[in-house]
């Protein structure tokens, strides 16, 4: 069974509702060993890529992952980008913002780890959180000190995925391209991964009362989910929901719309030109001779 990645992106201007969005698809695998084979090819291939991303030097990538407790974005990131050089990928999480950070409009923070052209940068949680924790918790806004008048009800959110979507455009036209991943969990898959962060001594650290808090909210998260992709899914910067109840498939789905992603790219090594070819014909002499 191949992967379509067409399969899980959210058309720009679709409206979605998550009630009609899989948290579970017949996998791609028949084991668990077989599963390991497809993941092995697709952490090579990555490999591969990135070392041509690094040295074309041409274009930045963003992955963005968003998802609710318990979705596995660790697990997604740890596997799939296990073969990717150190010093070409860096990831980033967004806690709760400094007070030098809540001086500043709601993009600042996160706009200072934006990748370099030739690196991977990845957001374990983003400026996206500026639309769903903060709008499932309103009362989060009164820290970042807004004037008053820039508070319409009517307006407020619409606007803020208006600056969201303008700054990715932005982007993209620099050279960066964006895939934002929504790990799409069921309410009882989140329930029993719960229960296996209680159970299982070595996840305990995972786990807190603060969890189970927003668990409450689920229904409010899924609101604010739905009119987030609804508006800042677009062509230069999808959306995938990924059915996130079965780890490894998600894994699976997660490396090759990457893959997918970096092979659209126009990335060659640089070329070699005469100057370049004297120089190096000349050390070569050089290293060729006898001490």
């Amino acid at each position: 069974m191949k992967i379509n990645p067409k399969d899980y992106q959210v058309k720009e201007g679709e409206r979605v509702n998550l009630t009609k969005w899989p948290t579970l698809v017949e996998p791609v695998y028949k084991s668990k060993k077989q599963y390991q084979k497809p993941l092995e090819k697709h952490v090579e291939e990555l490999s591969e890529l990135q070392r041509l991303h690094y040295a074309s030097n041409r274009y930045a990538v963003l992955l963005i992952f968003q998802a609710m407790d318990a979705a596995g974005k660790d697990g997604a990131i740890r596997h799939v980008m296990s073969g990717i050089n150190p010093q070409g990928c860096q990831v980033f999480s967004f806690k709760h913002p400094s007070a030098t950070e809540l001086e500043h409009d709601f993009l600042w923070r996160t706009t200072q780890d934006l990748p370099e052209r030739g690196r991977i940068g990845i957001f374990n949680r983003s400026y996206y959180e500026e639309v769903l924790i903060v709008r499932v918790h309103p009362e989060i806004l009164q820290a970042q000190n807004i004037p008053d008048h820039l508070m319409n009800k009517k307006t407020f959110w619409q606007e803020r995925y208006l600056s969201i979507v303008d700054m990715e455009n932005h982007l993209h036209r620099n050279g960066t391209r964006i895939v934002k991943f929504f790990l799409h969990l069921s309410e009882e898959e989140q329930r029993k991964r719960f229960l296996d962060r209680i159970d299982e001594p070595q996840k305990n650290w995972k786990f807190s009362q603060a969890d189970i808090e927003e668990r409450k909210f689920w229904k409010q998260y899924m609101k604010a989910y739905e009119a987030c992709l609804s508006a800042t899914s677009t062509k230069t910067a999808p959306w995938y929901v990924v059915p996130a109840d079965d780890k490894e498939n998600a894994r699976l789905i997660v490396s090759k719309i990457i893959l997918d992603t970096f092979k659209s790219l126009k990335m060659s090594y640089p070329e070699t030109d005469s100057r370049r070819e004297q120089e190096l014909l000349s050390i070569r002499q050089q290293l060729m001779k006898k001490n």
